[in-house]
């Protein structure tokens, strides 16, 4: 995975196992339950679950967990 700044002149690059969970087809599904615990994380209760869980399965939303092995990047400026 890479992350550039805007400008171009600073990146980092992370190397790792990255699994795949989703997409899910059942909004009560453990794809779904997994999305929802990584929504709580930073942002709590969400004001409608079942929205959330209809969205998640409509978009077919996927979850990217990523153990980092190797990082490294640069400030060219």
């Amino acid at each position: 995975m890479e992350v550039t700044s805007p400008d171009g002149w600073a990146w980092a690059t992370a190397e790792g196992t990255a699994t795949l969970t989703g997409p899910g087809t059942d909004p009560h599904g453990p794809e779904v339950e997994a999305l929802m615990d990584y929504y709580r994380i930073p942002s709590g209760e969400h004001p409608d679950w079942e929205e959330y869980r209809s969205v998640m399965v409509s978009d077919r939303r996927v979850l990217m967990a990523m153990t980092v092995d190797h990082m490294y990047g640069a400030k060219i400026r």
